[in-house]
C-alpha cells in the first residue's frame, strides 16, 4: 500500500513538473500552435491546425566565458502578451497598411537568458536575448529546425570561392532541392530555404532583424532537420587589388561576436503557408524587424531608372561613338525623360573603382547633372562597398552637390559581424545625406527595409545580369523568386531583357545580352518582383523602337498600396495583382511549359475599368519577342483567359472609370 502510495505521488510529481516545464501559445486564429519544453534543453516545436509542421528543435547559446543558456533551465520566469495594431509601411513594396497581430511568449531564465516567442497567423519566431553587464563574446548559437518526415527543400548552396573561405559569397546562387536527409553538413546554403511538404504547409526559414550580429547560413546532416550555421568573427581582413576590390577575411576568431550583453538577437523566422499563394505576399519578416530609426523619410523617392551595366552601354542608331561618355548618359536621361522613368544610374566605370574623386576623363560630371536636372530626371551612382567606406563623407558630400539622391554600393560578399556592423554604417550615413540606398553583392534584407527606408532593396538575387555568362537565369528560377527570395525582402533583379531567346537559340554573351524569357515575362517581373527602386537593364535603342511598350513598362509603379496573389504553384506559376491608388496590375510569370490558364476579376471594386494588356504573341513560342498589346473593358465579372508560352508571361494594366 505504502508503495502503491508512494508510486502515485511520483507519478503526480512528475506529472506537475512536466507541466511546468511546457508552455504553449497559438496564433490569434488558433491556427498555428508553438509548444515551448523547457526541461534539459530548450525546445520548440510547431502545430498546423494540430498537424506537426516542427518536431521538437533545440535552441541554445554558449558564451566564450563558459555561460551558456540551457545551464541555467530551472525556474524559468513567463510573460505573454497579445498584440493587434496596423504597421503604416512609409516605402511600401507590398501594402501601406500592414496588419501586426500576433501572440507572445516570453520565458525569461535566472542566469541572464531570455527567449521570445512570438506565434503569427502565418508563421512563429523566436529570438534569444541577454541581460549581461558590459560586452559579452557569443561563442555558438544552436538554432534548429527538425521536422517530422524527409521533406524537400529549395535552397541556394554557395558555391566555394578558390580563394577565400566558404563564408564569402554574392547570395546569388540557383535553387537545388533535395530531400532533408540527403543534406549533409558540408553543404552550406543561405536563407531564405523554403521546405515543401507534399500534404501540409510549406515553411519558409530566414531571419528578421539582422543587427551587430552574423548572418544565418543553413546546412544539414543527414537527418531530418537543417541547422544554424553562422561565420565567425573577422581576427585579421585583406584587401584585394583588382578591378573590383573586396576586403576578404583571412582569419576567423573562435568566436561569432562580440556584441553588447543586454541585447536582442536576431528573429529565427518560420514562415508557414498553407497554399502557394500564401507565400509571394507574405511581409511576415518585415513585421519582425525593428521599427524606423529615419524620423523623416519624405525625401525618399521610389521609381525606375535606367541601367547601362549589363548591355554595357552597347546602344546604336546614334550619331557618337556609345560607352561611359558623356554623350551616352545624356541619352539615357532622354530615354528616362521619354518613358517616365525618375532617374538614370550611372553604373561602374563613371570613375575609377578604388577612387570615386577620380572620375573617368570621357565623362563631364557637371555637364550630365546639369542636363538631368534641366529634364527632371534624377541621377544615380554606382560605387564599390570598399572604395565607399575609405571615402565615405566625402564622397556623400560630393553626391549631394551634384544632386544624386541614390547610390548603389557593391561587392561586399560576406555576412560576418563586421559586415553586418558595415550596412549598418553607410544607411546612418546615407540617412543624414538624404541619399538612398541600395546594396549589391550583398545578403538579403531581413527587414533592413524597415528599419531603414530609404535603404529599399538589395541584389542579394541571381538575376538578368547572369545572361551575360551563363543560361542560369532560367524561367523556372524566375518562377521560384517569389515563393523563396522575396520572404527575404525585396530584390534587384533588374529586368527589361529586349533581346529574348528560346533555349536552343540562347548564346550567354555581353554586349547584344539575351534572356531565356519571353518578353512579356520580362515585362512581367516589374510587376511580380518587389523593389521600390527597379532598374531597366534592357537596350534603350530597342525600346524606342516600341514605344507602346515602353509606355507600358514606365506607367508600372514600383510601390503598392495593396498586393493580392491570385493563383501560384510553386516552380511552375504565379499570378499577383496589385493596387496603386484606384487601378491595378496583375502580373504573371510562367516555367518553360506552356499552359492556359483562367483569372477571375472577382477582386476589383465596382465599376468599369479600361485595360492594356501584353501578352505572349502567337509565335512566342519559337520567336519569345513576339507579343501583343490590346485593350478592353473590363469589370469585376470579367475573367481574363490567358495563354502563357514557355517562359512566357503577362501583364494587364486596369485603369478605373472606363466608360
Amino acid at each position: 500500500m505504502n508503495k502503491l502510495l508512494f508510486l502515485n505521488l511520483f507519478l503526480l510529481l512528475n506529472t506537475l513538473l512536466h507541466a511546468q516545464a511546457t508552455r504553449e501559445i497559438a496564433s490569434p486564429n488558433g491556427n498555428i500552435r508553438l509548444v515551448a519544453y523547457i526541461q534539459d534543453q530548450l525546445r520548440y516545436s510547431v502545430y498546423y491546425k494540430n498537424q506537426p509542421l516542427i518536431s521538437p528543435s533545440e535552441i541554445d547559446m554558449v558564451l566564450t566565458d563558459g555561460k551558456k543558456l540551457s545551464a541555467g533551465l530551472a525556474r524559468p520566469l513567463f510573460t505573454e502578451r497579445s498584440v493587434n495594431e496596423t504597421i503604416i509601411s512609409p516605402v511600401p513594396e507590398k501594402r501601406i497598411r500592414i496588419p501586426n497581430r500576433y501572440k507572445e511568449l516570453k520565458v525569461t531564465f535566472r542566469n541572464a537568458f531570455a527567449v521570445i516567442f512570438r506565434v503569427y497567423d502565418d508563421g512563429v519566431a523566436y529570438r534569444i536575448a541577454t541581460a549581461f553587464p558590459g560586452e559579452i563574446r557569443v561563442k555558438s548559437e544552436m538554432a534548429a529546425f527538425r521536422f517530422p518526415a524527409n521533406h524537400p527543400v529549395y535552397f541556394p548552396e554557395v558555391a566555394p570561392p578558390s580563394n577565400m573561405d566558404i563564408y564569402h559569397t554574392s547570395f546569388e546562387e540557383p535553387y537545388t532541392v533535395k530531400p532533408l536527409e540527403s543534406i549533409h553538413a558540408k553543404s552550406l546554403f543561405f536563407s531564405p530555404v523554403l521546405v515543401a511538404p507534399q500534404d501540409s504547409p510549406k515553411i519558409g526559414i530566414t531571419e528578421s532583424d539582422l543587427e551587430d550580429y552574423p548572418g544565418m547560413f543553413l546546412s544539414g546532416n543527414a537527418e531530418k532537420a537543417l541547422f544554424g550555421h553562422f561565420a565567425p568573427y573577422p581576427a585579421e581582413e585583406t584587401e584585394t587589388k583588382e578591378l573590383y576590390s573586396t576586403r576578404y577575411v583571412s582569419k576567423r576568431a573562435d568566436f561569432l561576436a562580440l556584441t553588447k550583453g543586454t541585447r536582442a538577437f536576431p528573429w529565427r523566422v518560420l514562415i508557414v503557408a498553407p497554399e502557394d499563394r500564401d507565400l509571394p505576399g507574405n511581409d511576415l519578416v518585415y513585421r519582425l524587424a525593428s521599427p524606423s530609426r529615419v524620423p523623416d523619410v519624405s525625401w525618399v523617392k521610389p521609381g525606375k531608372a535606367t541601367d547601362e551595366w549589363i548591355i554595357t552601354s552597347n546602344i546604336f542608331n546614334v550619331p557618337f561613338k556609345s560607352g561611359i561618355n558623356t554623350a551616352t548618359y545624356k541619352y539615357y536621361i532622354d530615354f528616362a525623360k521619354r518613358f517616365g522613368f525618375e532617374r538614370i544610374m550611372m553604373d561602374a566605370g563613371w570613375s575609377d573603382n578604388n577612387d570615386l574623386f577620380k572620375i573617368n576623363p570621357d565623362i563631364d560630371m557637371d555637364e550630365i547633372v546639369a542636363y538631368a536636372r534641366s529634364q527632371g530626371i534624377g541621377v544615380s551612382m554606382w560605387t564599390l562597398a570598399l572604395t565607399l567606406d575609405k571615402q565615405l563623407e566625402p564622397a556623400l558630400e560630393q553626391f549631394s552637390k551634384w544632386g544624386v539622391d541614390f547610390i548603389m554600393t557593391d561587392f561586399i560578399n560576406r555576412d560576418d559581424q563586421k559586415a553586418v556592423q558595415f550596412y549598418y554604417k553607410i544607411a546612418e550615413a546615407c540617412a543624414r545625406h538624404k541619399i538612398m540606398l541600395m546594396f549589391h553583392g550583398a545578403f538579403k534584407p531581413a527587414g533592413f527595409n524597415r528599419t531603414f527606408p530609404h535603404a529599399v532593396a538589395r541584389e542579394a538575387v541571381l538575376g538578368s545580369e547572369y545572361n551575360m555568362w551563363s543560361a542560369k537565369a532560367a524561367p523556372e528560377h524566375n518562377v521560384l523568386l517569389p515563393f523563396i527570395r522575396m520572404l527575404g525582402g525585396p530584390l534587384d533583379y533588374e529586368p527589361g531583357m529586349l533581346n529574348n531567346a528560346t533555349p536552343k537559340g540562347f548564346h550567354a554573351m555581353p554586349e547584344n545580352v539575351m534572356s531565356l524569357t519571353t518578353r512579356t515575362q520580362q515585362l512581367a517581373m516589374f510587376v511580380v518582383y518587389e523593389s521600390p527602386i527597379q532598374f531597366f537593364a534592357g537596350n534603350p535603342s530597342q525600346g524606342l523602337r516600341e514605344p507602346a511598350f515602353m509606355e507600358l513598362l514606365g506607367d508600372i509603379p514600383t510601390v503598392w498600396d495593396t498586393t493580392r496573389v491570385l493563383d501560384a504553384r510553386l516552380g511552375d506559376y504565379v499570378v499577383t495583382a496589385r493596387r496603386k491608388g484606384k487601378d491595378w496590375y496583375i502580373g504573371v510569370l510562367n516555367d518553360s511549359t506552356a499552359r492556359d490558364l483562367s483569372i477571375p476579376l472577382g477582386f476589383l471594386p465596382p465599376g468599369n475599368f479600361t485595360a492594356t494588356t501584353c501578352e505572349d504573341g502567337t509565335n512566342a513560342d519559337r520567336y519569345p519577342a513576339d507579343y501583343r498589346i490590346s485593350e478592353a473593358k473590363l469589370n469585376k465579372y470579367d475573367v481574363l483567359k490567358i495563354h502563357l508560352a514557355p517562359g512566357g508571361g503577362y501583364v494587364a494594366q486596369l485603369r478605373a472609370g472606363g466608360d
